[in-house]
This record gives structure tokens, sequence and C-alpha cells, in this order.
């Protein structure tokens, strides 16, 4: 039994709807290079460096703002980065992360960003999550300036919720992220995007 469990956000608890997002990048502001730095995993480029912690929201969306269609704002910039979340949880997984909060500390672990986060912490308040009182701690990639897998990210929130490796759960979608849990001992096990998130942790 795990002492603590620690989700990944986007394909776990919040589904992703790339090809909506490109859509909006590339129609609604005429962001034709989204193509190329939109990844269900790893995002590249200046989305990359934003999710990294090496580029500023502010100056994230002025490059943006720079190859769109003139009279693009800072605000269609966001709309087009939130059509990526799906605004419904599956509230199978709703149920389950209530559940569990009442028998453990839950933890978020993401390679996210500024925009992206409070985007994410209003669909969790919208489908009746508060993530202030449901989530200890949350560790966020933009915030800390590394991105899974490295393991000094894995080592960091180990630290941090101050348990062994093998005493913390871990779920994510991505298989090289559940990896690189895996080699530091953390229980990390990998989640389906659309089953039930309920069966991944049936023994909890």
């Amino acid at each position: 039994m795990p002492k603590a469990i620690v989700f990944d956000i986007g394909g776990v608890l919040i589904g992703l709807n790339m090809v909506r997002c490109i859509e909006a990048f590339r129609s609604g502001l005429g962001f034709e290079r989204i193509t190329q730095l939109l990844d269900p995993y790893h995002q590249k480029g200046i989305y990359g460096e934003l999710e990294g912690g090496r580029l500023s929201e502010q100056h994230f969306k002025d490059l943006v703002i720079a190859e769109s269609r003139p009279g693009t704002k800072p605000e269609d910039v966001e709309w087009a980065m939130g059509e990526l979340l799906d605004n419904k949880m599956d509230p199978r997984s709703v149920q389950a992360v209530k559940n569990l909060a009442e028998k453990y500390p839950l933890y978020l672990l993401t390679n996210n960003n500024p925009i992206s986060i409070r985007l994410c912490h209003g669909i969790f308040k919208d489908n009746g999550i508060d993530p202030e009182t449901v989530f200890k701690e949350e560790f966020v990639s933009s915030d800390l300036k590394m991105l899974k897998p490295d393991p000094e990210f894995y080592k960091y929130v180990i630290r941090k919720i101050g348990l062994e490796p093998q005493e913390i759960l871990f779920i994510d979608d991505n298989k090289a992220n559940v990896d690189g849990a895996r080699a530091l001992g953390i229980d990390a096990r990998q989640y389906i995007p659309g089953t039930d998130l309920g069966l991944i942790l049936s023994d909890c």
C-alpha cells in the first residue's frame, strides 16, 4: 500500500485534444508552426522552453503573436492553448480522486506551463475538485525548471514528499516518465487515456 499518490495532469486527470488545439492555433490565430511544437508528452521549441521554465509567459505570447495573424492578442493565445484541455473530466476519475483524498496525501507532478496550469485549476474546480484542498502540493515543471523524466525532478519530489520512493505511487500516461520514475524506485504505473482510472488504483 502506498503512503502517498502522485498524479500527472494532462492525459491522466484531464483529457488532451491535440487536433482541436492545432486547429485553434492555425485557423484561429494563423499560427502555422504549432504542428512543430505540440506533442502529447514533451512539447518542443518555444512551447517546450515555456514548460521548462526557460521562457516567460509574456515572451512566449509575444513570439506566438509575432507569427500570427495581425490583431492577435495575448488572450487569443491563452484561448488556443486552452483548446488542448478537455473541460469535462471523466466522472470516474473525479470520484476516484475524491475517494483517495480521504485516505492519502495526493500530489500533482506535471510538465506544464503558467498558462495551462491556471486553466487546469479552473477545470478541476468546475468538475468539483478544489485543487488547493485535494492536493497537498503540485510540482510544476515551469516553476521548478525541470522536466520529466529528468531524474533530478523525481529526486526533488521524493525529498519534498519525505517518503521512501517505494512508498510513493505515481500515475502517468507517458511510458518514458513511468520508466524514469521506476528507475528511482518509485511505484510508477502507466495510465491509458480514456480508461477507468480507478482500475489502476484498485489496490489502494
